[in-house]
């Protein structure tokens, strides 16, 4: 039987081990991480806990509708055993009608969605062999690119994500990005820290931060969460420098490279040049009305 739990009365011991046991195991759906990004949430639960599925939601004038935090790109049914479509489709009917509106991203793993979703990209890259095999698949620009990177006198290190924020804000513009969403975000790095599931590497000239990312560790996968370069990073070369560094460093760890995708043609044709797989992911818009 399916149950509809808020958030407080969730088992968080027993949640957490079905996400993290699950097939389709995403570090966006741990319990911590939404309490840090999601306004509120509840969850659907499959008798004790045998698959789950969160409930994201704001509210506008008291009435809520089911929304996708920012930093989280995919959440969706999550199970510890092979879901058929018609579980899945049990757990959409078992979507309490009082969130009068839908707009949730499903993860690649849940693709039983046919109506009123629309398809998006994602890019991952295996880590299964070693380095110089990875290399061999990279584009022969984006080799030229690393090499080029490589070359220049780059120091590149970890460093504070306070310095990285910084450098996004004067280098971007994000209109949906709000304050409260950058404050979500440090006190999700400030987390991510403490249970080391994030490593953030920049890349400097002469003492001068050009470029640096955000990477969420999880038991098997590297999210490629957030990225901010100067003109100067871009000009350089410094996001291929970015990514080639962690490459190197967790090649044969049979971990997965989550580039988060785009919808973007430049960004879907950099993604690929690293050797980088496609897959889709799919994003539910609905109304109840």
């Amino acid at each position: 039987m399916i149950h509809f739990v808020k958030r407080n009365q969730i088992d968080e011991e027993k949640y957490n081990y079905c996400i993290s046991n699950s097939l389709q195991n995403r570090i966006y759906a741990y319990s911590w991480y939404l309490d840090i990004v999601a306004d509120n949430w509840s969850v659907l639960i499959l008798n004790d806990y045998e698959a789950v599925m969160p409930l994201p939601f704001k509210k506008k004038y008291s009435i809520p509708y089911i929304s996708q935090p920012f930093f989280t790109q995919q959440l969706g049914l999550f199970s510890k055993e092979k879901i058929t479509g018609n579980t899945f489709q049990e757990f959409m009917r078992n979507i309490p009608r009082k969130f009068l509106k839908i707009a949730l991203q499903f993860n690649s793993e849940n693709n039983f969605l046919k109506e009123n979703v629309i398809t998006k990209s994602n890019f991952t890259l295996l880590l299964d062999k070693e380095y110089k095999v990875i290399y061999k698949d990279f584009s022969k620009g984006r080799k030229h690119a690393v090499q080029q990177g490589l070359k220049n006198q780059f120091t590149i290190e970890e460093i504070p994500f306070s310095e990285l924020l910084v450098l996004s804000k004067e280098n971007y513009s994000f209109k949906e990005i709000t304050e409260n969403e950058y404050s979500k975000l440090s006190k999700l790095v400030e987390v991510l820290k403490k249970k080391n599931k994030t490593k953030i590497i920049g890349v400097k000239v002469n003492g001068a931060l050009i470029g640096g990312s955000v990477f969420l560790l999880d038991s098997k996968r590297i999210v490629y969460l957030l990225s901010a370069l100067s003109q100067e990073g871009k000009e350089k070369q410094v996001a291929s420098l970015l990514l080639n560094t962690i490459i190197e460093e967790y090649a044969s760890t049979n971990k997965i490279l989550d580039f988060e995708g785009s919808q973007l043609p430049g960004i879907k044709t950099f993604f690929k040049s690293f050797g980088a797989k496609e897959e889709s992911y799919f994003l539910l818009k609905k109304w109840w009305l």
